[in-house]
């Protein structure tokens, strides 16, 4: 969720930037004096484990020795006004852009302090993916490549339908390593891009109008979109392409959709917009029920229902097929941009919204029931502490749950500076010492400020 193209009141605090990691364990904040981290294991507290300030020598300690007395010091002089700030997994790995530089990608190792290298583009840059294997950069008309392991630009996508928002999206699975963007400015299209391979895998032709939100599920065989209306969101089969699921999200009005997200087995789907309703969808087959004869006018009048479906414009006959929310969430707000993830956080299954109005909310959802979440915690996303505001009683929240678990132009390469992305070098020992596939490989860090 990038904010910098908001206008608001200006402050050491202001949220710029909020966004989950690649399986929804912390969630990173930019803001005008810097970046933080924080874990999303507890529903009771947020808690900070890391936070970097800008203009002024920052130091960290690892939580598990607070009472050691040596930490290391570094500067951090140029990371405020983070507008996006994005964490590989759990690892050290942390890819940040500046309002200050919009068009320069720093590569940190923020455990070490330290800068691992740094890259310059033609444009600005509205919007980073990663990956165990892919770092990905788009630009408004171009998406830049990079091998994760050393950084180095592999595949550039040149003259791509205009993007000004930098949507796309890129598959966490190391074995469907698939990028998702606009294939036209006009209509819906998706294209579908092997980023291991490095060529065009499908085209999509997902809806009439132009795309609002893409998301891939954790396997990177499934594809989440949503148009500029926002009433129809649809899941698709990758590389495919075939349609499988069509959800409605609504009839009575068109919406701007804020974020698509799947739970991390890929059963459930949710989808938030600048109304106050967030629709959770589940990705089931409906199982075919053998025909029985109706027994009451009602029964009869249903009957009649479907069958003149066959006969009715193909509006309204994916009406009567579109599936629709198993669970909904009711936020306090409207109109603020969000961001949100579906994650098991004490064994239970919880919805997240990051929002403009800088608070986390959090809500239960029933995997068996679904119908209306309860919102258990809201924190703040300055890491400030608000008043207690538990929803249930703490009996509550221990209520067991079954289910625990959420078990188009491409061009030839071209080299780094001919690709139009400018710089690299930077310190090959913190790439090295990066465990990327270790999701444990960062302990929390407490941050302190002279």
């Amino acid at each position: 969720m990038n904010l910098a193209s908001q206008s608001g009141d200006s402050g050491e605090g202001q949220l710029l930037f909020a966004n989950f990691n690649q399986d929804n364990t912390s969630l990173a904040v930019g803001t005008q004096s810097g970046y933080k981290f924080f874990s999303l294991s507890t529903v009771d507290k947020l808690e900070q484990i890391y936070e970097c300030r800008g203009k002024r020598r920052s130091s960290w300690r690892p939580v598990q020795t607070q009472e050691e007395d040596e930490f290391k010091t570094r500067a951090t002089s140029d990371t405020d006004e983070v507008c996006i700030v994005e964490r590989l997994f759990s690892s050290s790995l942390v890819a940040i852009v500046s309002l200050k530089s919009p068009r320069k990608l720093k590569v940190c190792h923020f455990k070490k302090g330290t800068e691992i290298c740094n890259y310059s583009y033609s444009n600005t840059i509205l919007s980073v993916k990663l990956n165990r294997q892919r770092l990905v950069v788009c630009l408004e008309e171009s998406l830049y490549i990079h091998n994760i392991r050393d950084m180095k630009v592999l595949h550039t996508i040149r003259e791509t339908p205009p993007n000004p928002l930098g949507l796309c999206a890129l598959s966490i699975s190391n074995d469907n390593c698939y990028l998702a963007y606009p294939g036209s400015a006009t209509i819906g299209e998706v294209q579908v891009f092997d980023t291991v391979n490095l060529r065009a895998a499908n085209m999509i032709p997902a809806h009439d109008s132009p795309l609002a939100a893409l998301a891939f599920d954790a396997s990177g065989t499934k594809l989440a979109t949503a148009s500029e209306k926002g009433t129809v969101i649809r899941v698709f089969s990758i590389p495919e392409g075939q349609k499988l699921f069509e959800f409605r999200r609504g009839v009575k009005r068109c919406v701007t959709i804020c974020s698509l997200a799947f739970s991390m087995d890929g059963l459930y789907l949710s989808a938030s917009s600048n109304t106050e309703t967030v629709h959770i969808f589940k990705l089931e087959t409906q199982k075919e029920k053998p025909v029985e004869e109706p027994t009451t006018w009602g029964g009869y009048l249903g009957k009649v229902l479907m069958a003149s479906t066959t006969y009715l414009p193909s509006q309204v006959t994916e009406m009567f097929t579109q599936g629709r929310a198993f669970a909904t969430v009711r936020l306090p707000f409207c109109g603020h941009k969000n961001v949100c993830a579906l994650a098991v956080i004490q064994k239970i299954p919880r919805l997240l919204v990051a929002a403009a109005d800088g608070y986390l909310y959090m809500y239960n959802l029933d995997p068996q029931e679904g119908g209306e979440c309860t919102l258990m915690k809201q924190h703040r996303l300055d890491g400030s502490v608000d008043p207690p505001s538990e929803i249930l009683e703490q009996g509550t929240l221990e209520r067991p749950l079954v289910a625990q678990t959420y078990s188009a132009a491409v061009t030839k390469g071209y080299s780094a500076e001919e690709q139009g992305a400018v710089g690299g070098t930077g310190l090959e020992e913190d790439i090295n010492e990066l465990r990327l596939d270790d999701d444990n490989e960062q302990p929390p860090l407490i941050l302190e400020t002279e």
